[in-house]
């Protein structure tokens, strides 16, 4: 079976049902004149593309936030029939207008393009940034002149924001489509694919292998729980049966890391029979080690991080710490929790490391299990406690 195609929400763009992201494939997160690229990143940055393409994978992602990645596609792009291509930048919304449109021109000059198909804005996490995006003289009336001029085609956001931000932003009805993320280990953001599907939106998942639970080197009671698929295939297909969602992002590495999503394609006819006793060995090993009733409400009633003395991101920290538990995804959840106090509002709020200091009991009264968590944030962060970890874009 060859690959798959989704309408992409109202673009009507036949879009692959994985697309080929450009966050991990570059030369560097610092921008470099080409000829300080070395031949063999160039090199395996072309076969990467040439392989996406091989396996029907013509939707490339990238970004000018990316470092070297948009102008390493420039000579690759050049050479390829352009209309067989479905191309989307992104540019950041930390700067004014004008700078944003200085932005976009710089990556569409490294793309070697006329036009791009998708323009993302990078990063609305805030009622700020979508305000910032969406008011008089904004962000959108700069895409709207660049849509007049031929330079876009369609207009979407990704984002890293809370669900609600996300579902506002969504609600403007001023986008095509969304990067968000959405993938088995964290569904907070299903209300948000429902309201994009609602605005027929094109719905593209972010980072569904790593930031969806580094499923390129999972733990082996992951691997277990997942049998007879891997756990990697078997969150493509959780993903997947769910025909709101259209496509979701491969951050290749190399030309071989499209292979083991290929497999989802042959399978995804009979994702609910191969699904089905996996999500119950999961949630059954989930009860197992943490209790049916913390498994069932254990998200209820908890504050944001703003809400919270400390800016402690609690609802992240307890989310980690079952997965640490239930999962052994220690590795995993040592990475996430490590960025908060550094990751600003892309993975906003602090660690646990003060909670003896702070008083709780307010942020906490709608909760129902409110008079243990000070005791499971503690022990979180002797569990997942380390150094603290940079982004990939701010090493």
């Amino acid at each position: 079976m060859g690959m798959q195609y989704r309408r992409f929400g109202r673009t009507q763009l036949q879009m692959p049902i994985f697309s080929c992201g450009g966050m991990r494939y570059q030369y560097s997160w610092k921008d470099r004149p080409l000829w300080r690229v070395r031949r063999r990143s160039q090199q395996n940055l072309a076969a990467i593309v040439h392989r996406s393409l091989e396996v029907g994978i013509n939707h490339i992602e990238t970004a000018r936030a990316y470092g070297t990645s948009d102008l390493q596609l420039g000579p690759i792009l050049k050479r390829l029939p352009r209309e067989q291509m479905i191309i989307q930048t992104k540019v950041m919304l930390e700067c004014s207008p004008k700078e944003f449109r200085r932005k976009f021109d710089q990556s569409l000059a490294n793309l070697k393009l006329d036009y791009v198909d998708l323009l993302g804005l990078h990063g609305i996490n805030t009622h700020g940034l979508l305000h910032d995006t969406i008011r008089p003289g904004g962000f959108l009336d700069v895409v709207r002149q660049l849509q007049e001029q031929g330079k876009v085609r369609f207009v979407g956001f990704s984002t890293h924001g809370p669900t609600d931000v996300i579902v506002k932003a969504i609600e403007t009805n001023q986008f095509d489509y969304v990067n968000l993320h959405w993938y088995y280990i964290n569904q907070s953001n299903w209300p948000a694919i429902e309201a994009a599907s609602r605005h027929d939106m094109g719905v593209f998942i972010i980072s569904p292998s790593d930031k969806g639970g580094m499923l390129q080197k999972p733990s082996q009671k992951l691997v277990n729980l997942c049998v007879p698929l891997s756990p990697m295939v078997f969150n493509d297909l959780f993903c997947l049966s769910h025909p709101q969602v259209h496509t979701l992002s491969i951050g290749a590495f190399k030309p071989t890391d499209f292979d083991e999503h290929l497999k989802a394609v042959e399978l995804l006819d009979q994702a609910d029979e191969l699904l089905s006793p996996i999500l119950v060995r999961l949630e059954q090993e989930a009860i197992a080690i943490l209790g049916e009733k913390w498994v069932k409400t254990w998200q209820i009633g908890l504050p944001t991080s703003e809400e919270t003395p400390g800016l402690v991101n609690i609802p992240v920290i307890l989310w980690l710490r079952n997965l640490a538990l239930a999962y052994d995804m220690v590795e995993y959840a040592k990475g996430r929790y490590n960025l908060l106090d550094g990751a600003s509002h892309w993975f906003p709020g602090s660690r646990a490391d003060r909670i003896r200091e702070l008083d709780l009991r307010y942020c906490l009264r709608h909760s129902p299990h409110a008079d243990k968590i000070p005791a499971l944030l503690e022990d979180a962060h002797r569990l997942l406690g380390g150094e603290q970890v940079k982004r990939l874009s701010q090493q």
